[in-house]
């Protein structure tokens, strides 16, 4: 039997509402017009937080005002679940795909394997976190470990992901730090960072976000049996997607009947 084939979308560095307008659009296309499963890697620029379908009015005021590197951060809504989460010095994953079968938990433990491998590959070692009754009090997506989050041997959480399903489609992101600024992270989340990951350590110390980019691409290939093809967003595409970012702004929100799962 052939492999199946996966879209690669190469690696984008944009706003994020743009990002987000690109997950759904994704999304919608898998869904309703036979795209095929999709993969694809990104950063925030500039930087941004942003916010879980549940915390639409439930965040900090003084997020409004925040300033980095001379230009406002950012708030952007992302059609998934889980809480707030700062987009600088990190590397974003984005997959959409069919027909998974099982709980939201085991569709989070079948789709987080590719990351494992993948990292495993680069000498980091991952597993899944505990679920915590306090992660809902927190703004700060990576103050606590989920049973949906990957954490290192230290306890310390490196993949924060959260889940949009609609019926057997499925969209699944998250978010790597890997080089995080202490004092942005301070001014968003009002507290100290977090201890420094075994990844931030690993590129602190010459890891390259392309490095990373082919370990988890080819771990992909290999955990979902697809041959990933690179294919660029085509003229047309970006057009769509600029309309859909420019509709919704910082609300990239789904549409139609959908679950939102918090990661």
């Amino acid at each position: 039997m052939s492999q199946a084939i996966w879209r690669l979308i190469p690696p984008i560095a944009a706003p994020g509402a743009v990002q987000m307008a690109i997950d759904t659009w994704l999304l919608n296309q898998h869904q309703h017009h036979g795209h095929p499963p999709a993969l694809r890697f990104y950063t925030w620029h500039p930087a941004a937080i942003s916010l879980g379908a549940s915390q639409r009015r439930q965040r900090p005021q003084h997020w409004q005002n925040l300033v980095w590197q001379g230009r406002s951060v950012d708030l952007v809504q992302r059609p998934t679940g889980g809480r707030g989460v700062l987009h600088q010095g990190d590397l974003t994953y984005s997959l959409v795909t069919s027909q998974m079968a099982g709980s939201r938990d085991q569709a989070y433990r079948f789709l987080c394997q590719f990351l494992i491998a993948g990292w495993a590959d680069l000498g980091v070692s991952l597993s899944f976190g505990q679920p915590s009754r306090d992660y809902s009090r927190s703004h700060n997506c990576f103050a606590l470990a989920t049973s949906a989050d990957l954490v290192d041997a230290q306890g310390h959480k490196v993949i924060g992901s959260a889940q949009l399903r609609r019926g057997a489609h499925l969209l699944q992101h998250g978010s790597m730090g890997l080089t995080t600024n202490g004092t942005l992270w301070q001014q968003v989340f009002q507290t100290a960072a977090p201890p420094e990951t075994e990844a931030q350590r690993a590129v602190r110390q010459g890891l390259t976000v392309a490095q990373i980019i082919a370990s988890l691409t080819q771990a992909a290939a290999g955990w979902f049996d697809c041959q990933p093809i690179a294919q660029p967003l085509t003229p047309g595409e970006w057009a769509t997607i600029h309309r859909l970012a420019q509709k919704n702004g910082p609300e990239c929100q789904s549409t139609g009947p959908s679950a939102v799962f918090e990661g």
